[in-house]
């Protein structure tokens, strides 16, 4: 098993829903929701990738950095490197459904806690996909995270119960789904939250909370002032509002708002371990991955997914000691070139 056969398997098995291109930028792909693609013209999807692409690295040699350190604590739990599986859901409609929504998020949570790390799960339209992620996090012993769509308050907090049921580590919305209309075809209706509606789902829980979609300065210091413990920055993978920023662009800003009030997740475009060390420099306390791992799981299962966190890592230690950084815990943004 290597990655040429992941590639390959998850080729044939996603045909027709993604093409495993060899660089995931969102052009063959582009408006493809339902599928893996951007919305609309897939603008926000390929800006995220671009945003990455256009940071390039000081490099530096001549310094006293031997080994490094990847390792990462998350509200108690040590993980091998900053970088987690994003919640990913739709196997059916968004993949093509050669895997069900139970064997994929298995392969998720299971992929990342070989790799050490942990994993997200999802929510959405189907019951299947709430449900499927409470499976999985059982079966792990709550190892990993459970993110609600913006339902209703009271669909919310029942949500909450089930993952602090499954002993999930931490509860969080992906707020960035306010728009889906799939949802509210299905009679799921979603949509935007005030402050004083996140204070009330926040306050409904002792784990900590997350809001996810989070793309100014502002609606960061929102989530400060709601309660949550940590912020994703995110763009929903550019799936849902057209001609976004890039995550990269605006993480610095609003990294600069709230860093150390908050921890910040950074999600978009993430397609190596040298991209997970640039959104550490510009501000990031780790990254969510998505998109690569659909390939690891279609490829090979779990070990398809934990294959492609090594890489992630492997490539992350190599681009550390060729900036001159020692932990993750503590990246100066000036390797990045300016």
């Amino acid at each position: 098993m290597d990655l040429t056969l992941i590639r390959k398997n998850a080729r044939e098995k996603l045909k027709g829903f993604c093409r495993v291109c060899p660089v995931c930028n969102g052009v063959v792909c582009a408006g493809e929701v339902p599928g893996m693609g951007g919305a609309g013209t897939g603008g926000s999807f390929k800006a995220n990738v671009e945003a990455l692409a256009r940071r390039r690295f000081n490099m530096r040699t001549i310094h006293d950095v031997k080994t490094v350190d990847t390792s990462f604590d998350l509200w108690g739990t040590k993980l091998a490197l900053p970088v987690l599986a994003a919640p990913l859901t739709g196997t059916t409609y968004n993949m093509g459904g050669k895997m069900s929504e139970d064997e994929f998020t298995a392969a998720i949570i299971g992929g990342a806690l070989q790799a050490g790390t942990l994993g997200m799960t999802g929510d959405g339209a189907d019951p299947s996909m709430w449900t499927s992620g409470l499976q999985a996090l059982n079966a792990k012993g709550g190892k990993g995270i459970a993110i609600i769509k913006p339902r209703e308050q009271k669909e919310i907090i029942a949500r909450i119960r089930d993952a602090e049921k499954a002993g999930a580590i931490a509860v969080g919305i992906d707020i960035d789904g306010a728009g889906l209309v799939t949802m509210a075809l299905k009679g799921q209706p979603v949509g935007p939250k005030t402050i004083s509606k996140l204070k009330e789902v926040i306050s409904s829980t002792k784990l900590p909370f997350i809001l996810k979609g989070i793309m100014t300065p502002d609606e960061a210091e929102h989530a400060v002032e709601a309660g949550a413990a940590a912020i994703v920055v995110s763009n929903h993978g550019g799936r849902v509002l057209d001609f976004t920023p890039g995550t990269a662009d605006v993480l610095a800003g609003i990294a600069k708002r709230v860093k150390g009030k908050v921890i910040i997740f950074a999600d978009g475009g993430a397609r190596s371990g040298v991209d997970v060390l640039k959104f550490l420099a510009l501000g990031a306390d780790t990254v969510l991955v998505g998109r690569p791992l659909v390939v690891g799981a279609f490829g090979y299962g779990a070990e398809g997914v934990a294959l492609l966190f090594k890489k992630m890592k492997d490539e992350l230690v190599s681009a550390m000691l060729l900036t001159g950084t020692a932990s993750v815990k503590s990246v100066d943004g000036n390797i990045l070139y300016s």
